[in-house]
């Protein structure tokens, strides 16, 4: 069985390394100094977060993004 989620990618500013972060699995991030590299890692962090989630945990669905602006 196939299953999509959906991967934040920000960049760290201290390290400059890419770090991605699963928005439907709390907690499930990983880091990379690439994309190629940071998808190979995420691949293996959501797998191990699957192994080891509650069989009935009810996991959030995706809805979107949404960017705020404000004036300071």
């Amino acid at each position: 069985m196939k299953r999509s989620f959906t991967m934040v990618v920000e960049r760290d500013p201290e390290s400059h390394w890419l770090v991605g972060e699963i928005v439907e699995l709390p907690g499930c991030y990983t880091e990379a100094p690439d994309l190629l590299t940071l998808e190979a890692n995420m691949r293996e962090a959501i797998s191990v977060y699957l192994k080891t989630a509650e069989p009935d945990e009810a996991m959030p669905d995706f809805v979107g993004t949404w960017r705020v602006e404000i004036t300071v």
